[in-house]
């Protein structure tokens, strides 16, 4: 799994002003936290870029005052008018603690349902998972290549080793819908049977 390196400084003074002046600096606060103690830091703003402004689920290494800390990323504050990225939470990963984490979905497969005519909806992206840190990988695979025309792959429909999935197990998750066109087939088709009888 893809893992980016980030390199931080301690961060001494917590305030607004102290805050405030890191941001001038183009510097980003950020906390770690989960592990054996809260570190609270600040690195530059394009040390984030490729870690924040990707779909991709991705490691982080925090290089903070000689310690080294594995972890994910787990909440971000962007500013309200100029969105620029204000705050970085992570959180570390610990071998033996359960962690909570969001990991994309990568639907696999041409389902028979588009075969046919029909069109596929994706409804979900990623799934909500909680387990240990060796089984987090960088996305859940779906085969999608069975689901029928009318047919939902639902949550509950996904099976991963090591992971227990937190999102409701009926939501569907991608679904082949009729098309308009293949409707007007199916119409035409009825009423020209219709029709010869």
């Amino acid at each position: 799994m893809k893992t980016i390196t980030i390199e931080g400084q301690l961060r001494t003074g917590t305030g607004k002003s102290a805050t405030r002046q890191l941001r001038s600096q183009g510097m980003v606060p950020g906390v770690i936290y989960g592990g054996a103690k809260e570190i609270i830091f600040s690195a530059s703003e394009s040390a984030f870029k490729s870690l924040v402004y990707t779909p991709e689920f991705q490691f982080a290494e925090v290089q903070v005052d000689g310690g080294v800390y594995k972890c994910i990323l787990k909440d971000l504050q962007f500013h309200k008018v100029t969105d620029k990225l204000i705050h970085v939470d992570f959180l570390e990963m610990v071998e033996d603690k359960k962690i909570t984490a969001t990991i994309p979905l990568k639907y696999t497969g041409t389902s028979v349902g588009v075969k046919a005519g029909g069109k596929l909806e994706i409804k979900m992206k990623a799934l909500k998972v909680k387990t240990y840190p060796k089984f987090l990988k960088e996305f859940i695979e779906v085969d999608i290549t069975s689901l029928e025309l009318n047919a939902n792959i639902r949550v509950e429909d996904v099976k991963t080793e090591g992971l227990e999935i937190l999102n409701s197990p009926r939501i569907p998750m991608a679904s082949v819908t009729m098309t308009r066109q293949l409707k007007q087939e199916e119409a035409a088709t009825a009423k020209g049977a219709k029709g010869k009888k």
